[in-house]
């Protein structure tokens, strides 16, 4: 029965990440009638307070969208990048992991992955080289952003970590993995001048050589704003979970009691979000119709069908999981690392990924402070070369340098991602030893 299970799991899994956008969520809901109907097994608990606080967090974003700030750091990024074309190896993995870490979200990379390959052909280097590990760049740093609906999912499960507990563990370790990565990357493929289809596609006079602009900013003191209030809101939270005496205490059963992050998190990115709808003058329809909010929905709903229907089939099999695998992931816990990256691959999310993996994982008796080094192996999507930023970076590439190979899993994307997950979860293990 508990293979069957399982094999209903998966089949919905699978099904639903075909599907895309909210068909994650929506086949979760059905393989978790299926589990209650049909098998038996007691319904746990929707992830509610993971799901408010994505919400607090992409509305706080999708107002700083919709005040022109997320245009407003690509031109700076566009700046950086022109000014330094030659080192647009290096500077572009670490935009792309700056924008996620500031928005949450590795969609923002959209905007400057054209701007990338243009830089990138324009000196010509490769844009392959720039471009696979921007994007990878763009996934890693969603586990060390501390608004991301991954951070939030995995701090709302670790009891007794503190947000700063995560930050102090993932900041440096994706950050050397995607440096170590991006070294990497400048060795891959052949020269420009010297690549076959790059030469066949200036034969024929296929590339288009039409300067490749960004988006303008209508206004950018507006734009400015929204920017800093998003960042002072997201300096508050890290601020509030590094230092526990911070947080406000109330009396309840006459013990104190002090605020939960997750309250924490969404009262001041709601705040925020009214601050920059209030103090911009921007009209609050406009934010829902940007790409941030349509991205974040999509991670709210798969959470919701994903993780409630992973949190039942943990809850109702525990002790034949336990039993069955506990003195194996005991005595080699970081294989579930290799459980983590296996899955992401199938969810195409870090929070759903987290939601729906870590809570076993915690029950088998994995340290919490291991399962922070563990973390970056969320980031497995890349593996199979369909997930957007993928394709994008593909199309983005008017030199057909950035491509997916003969075999599929032999793409542009593949070395990077997992030099950068690799060297992450090294550097995350030696620093859970010098902390904890």
């Amino acid at each position: 029965m508990l293979l069957l299970q399982f094999l209903i799991v998966l089949v919905a899994i699978i099904i639903g990440a075909r599907l895309g956008g909210i068909g994650l969520g929506v086949m979760g809901g059905v393989g978790l009638a299926i589990l209650v109907f049909i098998f038996g097994l007691e319904p746990t608990a929707p992830p509610v307070d993971v799901m408010l606080m994505i919400v607090a967090v992409i509305s706080a974003a999708s107002c700083m969208q919709a005040a022109g700030g997320l245009d407003y750091m690509v031109k700076l990024a566009e700046k950086v990048l022109r000014k330094n074309p030659s080192q647009v190896t290096i500077l572009s993995p670490i935009v792309t992991y700056l924008f996620t870490f500031v928005a949450g979200t590795g969609h923002v990379a959209y905007s400057v992955l054209p701007v990338i390959a243009e830089v990138a052909r324009d000196t010509k280097i490769r844009p392959e080289r720039p471009l696979g590990i921007a994007v990878i760049a763009s996934q890693q740093a969603i586990t060390a952003s501390p608004i991301s609906a991954a951070t939030v999912a995995l701090l709302g499960l670790l009891s007794g970590v503190s947000l700063f507990d995560i930050l102090k563990v993932t900041v440096p370790a994706t950050l050397v993995g995607v440096l170590v990565a991006a070294f990497f990357s400048m060795r891959v493929g052949k020269e420009l001048v010297d690549d076959p289809e790059y030469q066949r596609r200036v034969k024929e006079g296929l590339l288009n050589e039409e300067e490749v602009t960004t988006a303008d900013v209508h206004n950018v003191k507006k734009a400015r704003g929204a920017v800093i209030i998003f960042l002072l809101a997201t300096f508050l939270i890290v601020l509030f979970g590094s230092i526990d005496s911070l947080r406000p205490t109330f009396i309840k059963d006459g013990q104190p009691v002090m605020m939960e992050m997750p309250y924490i998190i969404e009262i001041l990115m709601l705040s925020a979000a009214a601050l920059i709808l209030l103090i911009m003058r921007i009209d609050g329809i406009k934010a829902v119709q940007g790409s941030v909010f349509p991205a974040g929905v999509q991670a709210v709903v798969a959470i919701f069908g994903i993780a409630w229907m992973g949190d039942t089939f943990i809850k109702g099999n525990l002790e034949q999981l336990t039993t069955s695998i506990e003195s194996i992931v005991q005595s080699m816990p970081w294989l579930f690392g290799v459980a983590l990256f296996a899955m992401s691959i199938l969810l195409y999310s870090q929070a759903a990924t987290v939601r729906a993996i870590v809570p076993l994982g915690l029950a088998l008796g994995i340290s919490p402070y291991l399962m922070i080094a563990l973390f970056p192996a969320v980031n497995g999507y890349f593996f199979i070369p369909n997930y957007p930023t993928v394709v994008a970076a593909i199309n983005f590439d008017r030199t057909g340098t950035t491509r997916i190979g003969k075999y599929v899993l032999n793409h542009s994307f593949m070395m990077p991602g997992m030099v950068a997950t690799g060297v992450s979860i090294l550097v995350g293990m030696l620093l859970i030893m010098l902390y904890f």
